[in-house]
This record gives structure tokens, sequence and C-alpha cells, in this order.
């Protein structure tokens, strides 16, 4: 685990990082460890440390976004915060640590409430409960690089995703301080990042007023136990359990109630998905009607095997890997050895909250040489699986195939 970072050891890495920002796309390449080729058309990506990060797989420098190697997720069921993804969308990202450190960071609590208040991330500490959740924050880009055809932003393999035991306190006993007056109807969240240019929409975002004094929805100040990391919204980020990450606004430090419905860019028109149940239309058309995204739906991967790795015949092969859904809970995964011919339950293992990665395994011997093609299929409690073909939608949202791992017998 990474150390807690006391206030003089965030100050200098944020100075690290800033310099590497200054430097540009070229001098950080120089700093690339080596070169990931995700598994599609111009998959190479470089591998590049950040303050407090291990090497991770970097998709763009300004902002930076980056992604988590597979590979870690076998690690166990919460990811590191070292490893954990990182995705902003404005160039002024992320804050400055003049703006973050603890004598001038405030959240302010205003609009359409009885008592506006402001609060230092230790007065929250002191005066509310704690609460912890397990929650996966899963990009809503995840995976949009195998999108065919392909789609606008940013080209991401499966790693945009992370599963973390979050602490904080709640948004509905924030919101019950100051007092929601008569006629609200949703919540506004700003983060601390900006835009470079005036022009540019500021990244805010709305849940409805139900959904945030429904309990669940966290102002979170610590991630595995430790301080928030720079990149993932030190001091305090919103954790929106079971909904995609694009909600789960970092830096946050002003929270609005409105008495009307928040229509900003990153409402409408970014974030928006056809307006039907598989969230998908025709390859290479646009929905007639949209809305915005919400929940995550079903997914599953394999960990414990990379694809296209060889493996020994007659020997037993260990599965193990992780499902998640929105909130229903995993209810069944199956893992079919022969590319979907068959099928198998796999053993689930502890479940540490309907929000968070379940672990699987299983395991199968290969009786003769060749190739053999591994799937992986998750069931949530509601009865919702995974499509063995992939859906479309113009964004490349929410893919949730079924995975393929490929492997030979030798």
């Amino acid at each position: 685990m990474v150390p807690q970072v006391n206030r003089r050891d965030f100050l200098r890495q944020s100075a690290l990082f800033a310099a590497t920002a200054a430097l540009g796309a070229s001098t950080a390449s120089i700093l690339a460890e080596e070169i990931v080729e995700l598994p599609f058309e111009n998959g190479g990506r470089p591998l590049v440390s950040y303050p407090q990060k291990r090497p991770l797989i970097r998709l763009t420098t300004r902002p930076p976004q980056l992604e988590t190697p597979l590979g870690v997720f076998n690690e166990g069921v919460l990811t590191p915060n070292d490893a954990f993804f990182v995705r902003y969308h404005l160039s002024l990202s992320p804050p400055s640590a003049a703006q973050l450190g603890p004598d001038q960071f405030r959240l302010a609590i205003k609009g359409k409430v009885n008592t506006p208040l402001t609060f230092s991330v230790d007065e929250l500490k002191k005066g509310f409960e704690a609460v912890e959740v397990v929650a996966v924050n899963q990009c809503s880009g995840n995976s949009r690089g195998f999108f065919i055809p392909r789609v606008a932003g940013g080209q991401s393999g499966n790693g945009a995703m992370g599963n973390a035991r979050w602490k904080g306190v709640r948004l509905a006993d924030l919101l019950k301080r100051a007092g929601v007056a008569a006629g609200a109807k949703q919540v506004t969240f700003n983060g601390l990042d900006a835009p470079l240019l005036p022009a540019t929409a500021d990244f805010v975002k709305a849940l409805e007023l139900d959904h945030a004094l429904g309990g669940e929805v966290l102002l979170a100040y610590e991630m595995n136990g430790q301080d928030l990391p720079w990149l993932n919204g030190y001091p305090l980020r919103l954790v929106v359990p079971g909904y995609y990450g694009t909600y789960w606004v970092k830096h946050v430090h002003e929270i609005t109630v409105l008495d009307e419905n928040f229509n900003g860019y990153w409402m409408n028109p970014a974030y928006r998905i056809p307006d039907n149940e598989c969230a998908c239309v025709p390859p290479g058309t646009k929905p007639d009607k949209t809305v915005p995204i919400a929940r995550l739906n079903v997914r599953s991967f394999v960990t414990s095997v990379a694809d296209g790795a060889k493996i020994k015949v007659n020997q037993p092969v260990p599965l193990r890997g992780i499902a998640f859904d929105g909130g229903h809970g995993i209810s069944e995964v199956q893992v079919s050895t022969d590319g979907g011919k068959t099928w198998e339950k796999a053993e689930l293992g502890k479940d540490l909250g309907k929000y968070s990665f379940r672990e699987w395994t299983s395991s199968f011997t290969p009786k003769t040489t060749g190739p053999y093609a591994i799937k992986v299929k998750a069931t949530n409690v509601s009865g919702q699986t995974q499509p063995l073909e992939p859906l479309w939608n113009p964004a490349g949202y929410m893919r949730n195939l079924v995975e393929t791992v490929s492997l030979t017998a030798v």
C-alpha cells in the first residue's frame, strides 16, 4: 500500500507533477518504461509513472488519462490506490496544490437551501458520521477502443475502472444540515478542475434530489484507508455507488441545490445514451432519443490468464476473475472453455457489498493441444446478463460484451 501522504509530501508531489506536465507530451514519453499494445487498431500506449502512481497506461497527457493494466485486477478485489485509473476532462487538471491544501480548500453548499454552509475537510470529519462503502468506479467509455465501427473519444482498453473502499460523509446529511428549500429538484456538483478557455464548459454534473437525499451518495475523503490520491480527487470527491464515473466529481468544492433541471453541457449533450433497453442502435446510426447515462450494466472479466497465453496440456489451469453491476448484486458467473458451446458455474468469492467487484474462481484441464477460447458471463440478482454479440452506440459507452480470452495448449 502507498503510505499516507502528509502535507509536505503532497506539496512536493504536486510540484513534481506540475513540472512534468509543463514539459509536455514528448518529454513525458521519455519516462515511459515500455509500450503496451492494447488489442485493437492503433492500440500502442506507453506505461508512465505519475505522482503517487505506479506505471499506468497513458491515454492522454493533458488532461491526464491513465488506464489500469488488466493484470492489476488479479491482485485482489480492491484496486490499489497507486494503480487506480485516472480520468479528467479539462486542460487545467488536476488542480494545483495551492487550491487543495487543508488551509485553502472549502466545500460550499448553496442554492435553494435554508442555510448556505461552508466546511473544511476536517470539519466534515468531526461534524458528521463517517460511513464506508465498497464500490466500483467505471468510466462510461471503458473499452471504447473495441467499438466497431470506431467512435470518437478516448480509445481505452478494459482498464478504465477500479474498485475501492470509500470513506466519507453522506451527501444527504450535508443537505439536511443546510435545509433543502421547498420546490428543489436537482443538485449539481462542481470540482476545482477548470477549462483552459472560457468558452469551454466547466465540468458540472447533476443528480436528482431524491437520489442525493437517498443516503448512499458520499463525499469521500479516504480511499482504501488512506487520503484520496491527488489524481483521484484529493481532498474530497463525490462517490455515487452503482453509477458511471462521470458522476463521481473529483476535488468537489461546490454543491448547489436547484429548483429546475440542470442542462449544462456535461449533462446534455454529453454523456447521453440511446433511450432504449439496450442503450444501443445499429452500428453507424444515431438514436432518435437519448437520456443521461446512469447505472452500470453487468460485466465480468478473466484476470488470471492473459489473452494469447500458452498453457500445458493435461495440467489444471486455475481461472479467476471479477464480476460487477450497478447495484443489484451478482448472483451467478458462468465460464465456458470451448468458445461458448457449454457453460459451467464458477464459485463466487466473498461478498463485499452489492456495488463491489465480486471475485469468481474456476478451473479447467486442457485434454488436447491447440487453441481454447475462455468466455465468462455474469448474471445479476435481477436476471440481467451480458450479450454474446457487441452492442453499439455513437458515444462508445457501456460496453459489456461477454469477454473471450484465447489460450493455446502445448
